[in-house]
């Protein structure tokens, strides 16, 4: 939207996603994300951890469900997103107010790791995807079997239907 505050972090996740469902069913991942800048000492020749910065993170839907599925404590994750700041009052009465990113789209960071990516295969809208291999000891569920029929890029195109058929590059 325009006039918010888009952020991307890289960091670890301090604990496994915690999935919740709201009284309509919509689903909602909270997870916190570790990000702690590396930085040079010139004097001692080494590199040193600076302060880390704790970003509180909820994403919702079917993506929500993914990184639940999907992702597990210490994983190092890329996230994008949009600053909020929301208010609220504790059980004690007491205002407070927080800063949190609204994840937009998360993935694991392959900088140190490998995975697997499988299309998820729920039923309903939204996008998203499911990431497996790179974050820990949990399964991810088996892969479609085969591409929805009204998926386009499911399947090859028919021999000859692009480009006229020709096996010759065009130059």
């Amino acid at each position: 939207m325009a006039g918010d505050t888009t952020i991307t972090v890289v960091g670890n996740l301090t604990a496994d996603p915690e999935l919740r469902f709201t009284p309509s069913g919509a689903a909602v991942a909270n997870f916190t994300v570790a990000s702690t800048p590396r930085i040079y000492d010139r004097q001692s020749g080494e590199w040193k951890d600076g302060e880390a910065l704790f970003l509180r993170c909820n994403i919702w839907r079917e993506a929500a469900e993914n990184v639940a599925e999907s992702l597990t404590r210490g994983a190092r994750v890329i996230v994008t997103g949009r600053l909020k700041q929301r208010s609220f009052e504790t059980r004690e009465g007491e205002k407070r107010t927080v800063v949190e990113v609204e994840v937009d789209e998360i993935g694991p960071s392959l900088r140190y790791a490998t995975a697997k990516v499988n299309k998820a295969s729920r039923s309903g809208g939204g996008g998203g995807g499911g990431f497996g291999g790179g974050g820990g000891s949990r399964q991810q569920s088996a892969p479609a079997a085969s591409a929805p029929a009204d998926d386009p890029w499911g399947s090859a195109p028919a021999s000859g239907s692009f480009g006229g058929g020709d096996d010759e590059p065009p130059f």
